[in-house]
């Protein structure tokens, strides 16, 4: 992968600053690639493109821009280096968030792996307030042995890492994977973690994904109000394809109906490159 230099990063830097500027007065419903205010702007985690990502980071973010997205989520460049981000870890984060405005977008999430909060996070803080981040997000605990008190033990301690990240003026929130929601001991894995983790310093967000293990959103949205912060969204057809939003089992005028009642202030979609641009078209369409 060609590595990504910093004149690269910066050339349009004067751009990205009056972006910055103007983006800093309007309220987040008015940034849509400068041109089409949207009332609920929608997202795209990074992970899915992290090739384009790392290839060319200021093309994706505007083609991603031009098929209707307002929001990016990325994932941290250190701790994703072996996963496909090593091109972008020594990009300063002040200048991938210039380049992130300068296409009409605006980055208030970051997956980091749990090493990178656990051992790192002093370090990680560091970056998320160069980012620009209100969110710092984390796709699992570090769960030693699979039992109930092991998972307890490990919400515990992320609390812990918590209220440090508040301390620091973000969001902590905890991501789903499949294997939250499967069985230990009688009990559902995400409702243990849910029962420990406290509620004012770590938020969910939920991957819809899931339904595919035949788990709704809803479900929980509804049983535990105002617990979640956002939500990967991916829709599927009833034998497990994934198709663009809109166009699978999932409800999604139920989905951001409760999506309410739980909190929810960010939709980032996660899918194939095919898929995001009917995508935001049809979240768009359905909220306004």
């Amino acid at each position: 992968m060609k590595k990504l230099s910093r004149r690269e990063f910066i050339g349009q830097g004067a751009r990205g600053l009056g972006a910055m500027l103007v983006l800093s007065q309007l309220p987040l419903g008015s940034m849509a690639n400068g041109t089409i205010a949207y009332k609920h702007p929608v997202g795209f985690q990074t992970y899915p493109i992290r090739d384009l990502v790392a290839k060319d980071f200021a093309g994706t973010m505007k083609m991603m821009a031009g098929m209707g997205y307002q929001l990016v989520e990325m994932c941290y460049p250190v701790g994703y280096a072996d996963a496909g981000f090593a091109p972008l870890v020594n990009v300063k984060p002040e200048d991938l968030r210039r380049i992130i405005y300068d296409a009409g977008l605006y980055c208030p999430s970051c997956h980091y792996g749990i090493r990178d909060l656990t051992d790192n996070l002093d370090k990680s803080i560091e970056y998320a307030h160069g980012l620009g981040l209100t969110q710092m997000v984390c796709p699992g605990l570090d769960v030693r042995e699979n039992t109930v008190s092991a998972y307890k033990e490990a919400a515990d301690k992320y609390n812990k890492i918590a209220e440090k990240i508040k301390s620091a003026g973000m969001v902590t929130a905890l991501h789903n994977e499949n294997k939250e929601f499967s069985m230990i001991e009688g009990q559902l894995i995400y409702d243990v973690i849910m029962s420990e983790l406290d509620g004012n310093l770590v938020k969910m967000q939920f991957q819809t994904a899931v339904v595919n293990l035949g788990y709704q959103a809803i479900t929980y949205f509804n049983k535990y109000p105002g617990r979640f912060i956002s939500a990967h969204l991916s829709d599927w057809t009833a034998d497990k394809k994934q198709v663009p939003i809109g166009q699978g089992v999932i409800d999604w005028k139920e989905f951001f109906a409760a999506a309410k009642t739980a909190g929810i202030k960010n939709f980032f979609v996660e899918m194939k490159l095919e898929n995001y641009k009917d995508s935001a078209t049809y979240i768009h369409g359905l909220l306004g």
